[in-house]
């Protein structure tokens, strides 16, 4: 929380994707562009370690460009943008109702500190902040810092994450309906290998949100 407001507290009132100012964090031309390129899906998946796959967008163009500009080029405050595009779908406001608690993948300590931000966690914050979802950003954690799995190959991947995240306090998450977020879905190494983690703790159904998908 204190990330969040001292984010709001730093950059003006802007239009994330073009940096004009706008107080509502969406210029109209902005959201023109996202719509061009909108694909919101709710896929059920049929495999144990997770049930549900949500995404808005496939992962290019436009989107692609403000996702790496989000992560990698200090832009934390894309996040409010994001959201105020996504939040505007009926359908996705919905489907969250489904749920019980929304949390992000974690970044190990050594990342966050590099880019001053997990950009999962300032999602999934605000998805919060407007509905009545309860948050949960402490029970899954990563313990250690890794090669960036965008610098890896699908096998590279799967290696890469494995036995990196551990749970805190799991009978917090028995029983709830768990909806984790990421920015992308490209192999889904990194989300499979969470969701295998936060079975152990017996949730009642897994979802994944991901603002696009390779």
């Amino acid at each position: 929380m204190k990330l969040i407001f001292i984010l709001d507290l730093i950059y003006p009132p802007v239009c994330g994707f073009c940096d004009k100012i706008n107080k509502n964090a969406l210029c109209k031309k902005c959201e023109n562009k996202l719509k061009q390129e909108e694909k919101f899906t709710v896929e059920k998946i049929l495999e144990d370690k997770f049930e549900e796959q949500i995404y808005f967008f496939p992962y290019a163009g436009f989107v692609r460009k403000s996702i790496l500009n989000y992560k990698f080029n200090e832009k934390p405050y894309l996040y409010k943008s994001f959201v105020k595009y996504i939040m505007k779908n009926e359908k996705f406001v919905e489907k969250l109702k489904s749920y019980d608690i929304i949390m992000p993948v974690p970044i190990s300590k050594k990342r966050a500190k590099e880019r001053g931000y997990n950009q999962s966690y300032l999602i999934t914050k605000e998805i919060a902040k407007l509905t009545r979802i309860e948050h949960n950003a402490s029970c899954l954690f990563k313990t250690k810092n890794i090669i960036e799995q965008s610098k890896l190959n699908k096998e590279q991947r799967q290696e890469n994450i494995q036995g990196v995240y551990e749970l805190n306090n799991k009978k917090i998450l028995k029983g709830k309906k768990i909806l984790l977020v990421d920015d992308i879905y490209t192999t889904g190494s990194t989300v499979k290998e969470c969701c295998l983690v936060l079975k152990r703790a017996n949730p009642k159904k897994l979802g994944i949100l991901t603002i696009a998908r390779d």
